[in-house]
């Protein structure tokens, strides 16, 4: 089970690249979740995306008690969730131009999944378990949504 933690958490090994590995788990997020959702209908996409959650926070508990640190930089299914959020509003964005809107996104993403402003920073603080690896890295995606949507609506 050990084996198949380290498998889901580090999105298959993945989070073991040597540097940044949440910006290249989050361009290889980015691709996946950009092929699966123009490859499956909107609802399974929305099912699959509650059962990686489920599983994950499972899976990091698992690895977690293998590893001194609680939020091992390995640990990027937490990014892989929070690109995912970012996905499901995806529809809102159709009729935008879609490499503007992946870029835009991912660089949002990227940034405030970095610097984790108010209240992202209180979560990544206070819940040292697997609810805080990841609800921090999905009110990123969250806040990606609604910075994008806001420029959509009023900037762009």
């Amino acid at each position: 089970m050990k084996k198949l933690s380290s498998l889901i958490v580090t999105l298959f090994n993945v989070g073991k690249f040597p540097f940044a590995p949440g910006t290249i788990g989050s361009i290889f997020s980015f691709l996946l979740l950009f092929l699966l959702i123009n490859s499956i209908q909107y609802i399974f996409f929305l099912i699959i995306f509650i059962i990686i959650f489920i599983v994950s926070i499972y899976f990091i508990n698992i690895y977690n008690e293998k590893t001194i640190e609680k939020d091992s930089k390995e640990i990027i299914i937490d990014e892989f969730l929070g690109c995912y959020f970012i996905f499901i509003f995806f529809p809102i964005f159709k009729n935008e131009n879609i490499y503007v809107f992946l870029l835009l996104s991912f660089i949002l993403f990227r940034i405030l999944d970095i610097l984790k402003p108010f209240p992202i920073n209180l979560i990544d603080k206070k819940f040292k378990n697997s609810y805080g690896i990841i609800f921090d890295d999905i009110l990123a995606g969250l806040y990606t949504v609604i910075i994008l949507k806001i420029n959509y609506e009023y900037f762009l």
